[in-house]
């Protein structure tokens, strides 16, 4: 699968000019030859929670968006994340469309980051993320979600061969973003494919670094800040080699845990 990664600047509160970003970006990745696209986070609107009410997605604005380019252009989209107003709420939500044009996952952003008032301003999500592409199970995860391993071990368990992470993960972690993404790579014995933001907004400047990570461990792409689409190779059969070299998964002991588990 030829991936394409889109590293960009994102405008505060400013979802007209986002939108036409993202766009022109799509087709650079299409015409580039991505079968498969992959966005950041909140790209619709940044951080601006306290604005979500009259900027939020609450039309189906960007589902309709990904899925007439993604049918046109016959590529898949991994949607990044936008922010959304559904259920009397607001929520950061990745959506996932295929080639075809039809919506496969819409996965809510699990872990709210208090750092940035994501518990005053977002509702939390509770659905796994997993979904299926061409018959091969991938992972879908937002930003602070890599924190937590058990989450993304669990969209492992559950078959996922490659995660695939959106974020605006600030400069002043950046190291934290590196690390934590190479070892949930190492743990899982899987793919990571993250897309972080460049740039500011009033509160935080972001680290961007891009990354592509392979299930021994190894970065096989770093954008760090260059500003654009860059395009990673993958082949999913490097995951059962990884898996049959150290067989994690057969050697769990899920019963030791329930017992501990508290």
């Amino acid at each position: 699968m030829k991936i394409a990664c889109v590293q960009m600047d994102i405008a505060f509160g400013e979802p007209e000019l986002n939108y036409q970003r993202v766009m022109d970006y799509l087709k650079e990745a299409a015409e580039g030859g991505a079968e498969t696209i992959v966005l950041p986070e909140m790209w619709n609107t940044g951080y601006a929670l306290t604005e979500l009410d009259t900027l939020a997605d609450s039309t189906n604005r960007t589902v309709e968006l990904l899925k007439s380019f993604a049918k046109e252009h016959k590529v898949n989209i991994v949607g990044g994340s936008v922010s959304t107003k559904k259920n009397g709420g607001f929520y950061n939500t990745m959506y996932v469309v295929d080639k075809n044009g039809e919506l496969i996952s819409e996965y809510d952003k699990a872990h709210r980051f208090c750092l940035m008032d994501e518990h005053i301003h977002l509702e939390e999500g509770d659905s796994l993320g997993t979904f299926e592409l061409e018959n091969t199970v991938y992972g879908g995860v937002i930003c602070y979600d890599i924190r937590f391993p058990e989450w993304i071990r669990a969209q492992a368990l559950n078959g996922a061969k490659l995660v695939f992470v959106s974020a605006e993960w600030p400069e002043a972690r950046i190291d934290h973003w590196r690390i934590l993404l190479q070892a949930r790579a190492i743990e899982n014995q899987c793919f990571i494919v993250a897309v972080n933001r460049i740039g500011s907004d009033p509160n935080n400047e972001f680290g961007g670094s891009t990354m592509a990570i392979a299930p021994w461990g190894e970065v096989r792409l770093d954008m760090k800040k260059d500003e654009g689409v860059a395009y990673i190779d993958i082949d999913l059969d490097e995951v059962e080699e990884v898996r049959k070299r150290i067989p994690v998964f057969e050697d769990r002991r899920d019963k030791l845990y329930e017992k501990f588990k508290k």
